[in-house]
């Protein structure tokens, strides 16, 4: 099913506990967030969903974990963003 221009929708594997937030890379479509929240009642989903946000210039609200909320892996939209601009945003934070 494709995804409207003003609507995205990226894959995410997150690795809580971490000593810092970061994109760390994209590998088969995935992208690899390293979230400082532990994995407790909520507190990652919602870091993520703030680190997202921040770098991606949207607010908490456009941003939506629609599968996997008690999973590492899990399916986000954003809305107001294309496919194209969510990677041109995410891609370069990889390396910071």
């Amino acid at each position: 099913m494709p995804v409207p221009e003003n609507k995205a929708r990226i894959s995410v594997r997150v690795y809580p506990n971490a000593g810092r937030n970061e994109v760390v890379s994209l590998i088969n479509g995935v992208f690899r967030v390293r979230i400082t929240a532990p994995p407790v009642k909520g507190k990652a989903n919602k870091e993520l969903v703030a680190f997202l946000s921040r770098l991606l210039g949207t607010s908490k609200d456009s941003i939506s974990i629609i599968k996997g909320h008690a999973n590492r892996n899990k399916l986000v939209v954003i809305d107001g963003l294309s496919q194209n601009a969510i990677l041109k945003l995410l891609l370069p934070c990889k390396d910071k």
